[in-house]
């Protein structure tokens, strides 16, 4: 989730579509939320680790 947020966000960047740009942000946010659950020790979707 957060590669995918890094590409939109540089894609979105490079052909000035402010929509990917916003999306490429929030996925990368939540990605990194994600990250920080998994690596306390908190379930992440059903899972102990999320990478």
């Amino acid at each position: 989730m957060i590669a995918l947020g890094i590409i939109l966000l540089i894609v979105g960047w490079l052909l000035g579509i402010s929509i990917l740009w916003t999306i490429g942000i929030i996925l990368l946010v939540i990605g990194v939320i994600l990250l920080i659950m998994g690596s306390v020790g908190h379930a992440v979707g059903g899972r102990r680790h999320y990478w």
